[in-house]
């Protein structure tokens, strides 16, 4: 995510991060390449010319030039105006209605109609909803077929109408039918187009003013760029929608549109997309962002996803278990798997402060436990409780079933048997000696 501009921002403050002097010229040749480099993202011009402007402004006004630190002070000045750039504050969904209504609009293939569905599966396990899924886009079967598909997936009840093509009439009868039955928000996917045209808007806002939505989404294709921040200007000239939701963000290396956006159409971001699953959608936060753009990482976000994971119970289990020497293979597939379901492995490590810069280049498969997985489902229930049971032919068989090595079959156990150590000290409060074991794996 945002990876060229992340690089490029780096090379542009590395002057100032040194112990260099620091002059005048300087600062203005760095903000230049900060411009540059903004420019190079797809940054409006305009946004980006203002965004030095205001950071020089700042940071002359704050005697950059003869503190102590003036690097560190600098990238936090720039750090704050990229937040207040993408928007300051965490803005929340408006969930007033009864029902809440939410409707979606979009071009064609910006991922509306999944995201919808995202949205539905967020509202129903964060916030404990009862979403209803509406297919209002009347003029491609495949798009209510999608949205079918997508309800089935996630567990939420779909309305759609066989044969009405009155979109405005679907939408009034599905929040009818929400209250009938118990629904409380209802999000309605409505029909997107290539490009912004005269009918598609005179129905999305007929539909608009029908239902009076308590929120009013744009979706928008991230990866677009400068084509994201005019169509939606086109779409808030009309709508005057609340809210943006970018996707694609995770395929996106260079972040104009998330940096852009807001300061064009004076609209918060609110959700962003980050992965093809359901559940890879993120409250848009600026200052995690801003953090992440500027190579911070974005540790608050990983603990929170952490947090979902973690089960208080088991962990007690685990405990337990590991104060009595009992961790086993099937405790350690189940911290794999608890690991999985936070998202995919890049974005975590993104959020790792210096991680990305340092595993820059390397491609982190999703998949990077599935040889580690193979080797554990071919052990046998007795191996994975006792490992010490495994010899020489019982590593063949594990090898052989697993479509791996002898060497790699070792090379988990010598792991296993460090990580179990380590977890073992960690609970003993032995801080001296599980440095010296991080030492050892090195």
């Amino acid at each position: 995510m945002f990876e060229n501009l992340s690089e490029k921002l780096d090379k542009a403050l590395h002057v100032l991060k040194g112990h260099g002097s620091i002059t005048e010229v300087n600062v203005a040749e760095t903000l230049r390449e900060v411009r540059r480099a903004l420019l190079d993202a797809d940054v409006n011009f305009k946004t980006a010319k203002d965004f030095t402007n205001r950071v020089k402004e700042k940071a002359l006004g704050q005697d950059v030039l003869t503190t102590l630190q003036p690097g560190q002070l600098m990238v936090k000045i720039v750090k704050d105006e990229l937040t207040e750039l993408m928007g300051g504050d965490t803005e929340g969904i408006n969930l007033s209605g009864k029902p809440s209504v939410i409707l979606m609009s979009g071009l064609q293939g910006s991922g509306k109609t999944t995201f919808s569905g995202k949205l539905a599966n967020f509202l129903k396990t964060k916030k404990t909803r009862k979403p209803l899924l509406v297919a209002c886009d009347v003029y491609r079967p495949a798009a209510i077929n999608q949205l079918h598909v997508v309800g089935e997936q996630i567990g939420v009840e779909v309305y759609s109408e066989e044969g009405n093509k009155n979109p405005v009439e679907i939408a009034q009868n599905a929040i009818a039918h929400a209250k009938e039955n118990g629904f409380n928000v209802v999000i309605i996917d409505t029909a997107g187009r290539l490009a912004v045209d005269k009918e598609m808007m005179d129905e999305i806002s007929e539909i608009h003013r029908a239902i009076e939505p308590q929120e009013t989404l744009f979706v928008v294709d991230s990866m677009t760029g400068q084509d994201a921040v005019n169509t939606a200007k086109a779409f808030n000239d009309i709508l005057n929608f609340d809210g943006i939701i970018l996707t694609k963000l995770d395929g996106d290396t260079r972040g104009g549109a998330a940096i852009s956006i807001k300061s064009v159409v004076n609209k918060p971001i609110k959700f962003i997309g980050t992965g093809e699953k359901m559940d890879a959608i993120d409250v848009f936060h600026p200052s995690r962002m801003a953090d992440r753009i500027l190579g911070m990482g974005d540790v608050v976000s990983l603990v929170e996803r952490a947090q979902e994971q973690f089960d208080e119970q088991e962990a007690r289990k685990l405990q337990k278990k590991i104060a009595k020497n009992q961790f086993g293979f099937d405790d350690f597939l189940n911290q794999i798997q608890q690991v999985k379901r936070m998202g995919s492995m890049k974005d975590l490590i993104g959020m790792i402060p210096g991680a990305g810069k340092a595993l820059k280049g390397i491609d982190i498969d999703d998949d990077a436990f599935k040889h580690i997985e193979a080797i554990i489902h071919s052990m046998t229930p007795e191996e994975r409780t006792t490992p010490s049971v495994l010899n020489g032919s019982r590593k063949r068989r594990i090898a052989k079933g697993s479509g791996t090595s002898v060497r790699e079959v070792n090379q988990l156990l010598k792991q296993f048997d460090q990580m179990s150590k380590m977890m073992k000290m960690m609970q003993g409060g032995g801080g001296r000696k599980m440095m010296q074991m991080m030492n050892k794996m090195k």
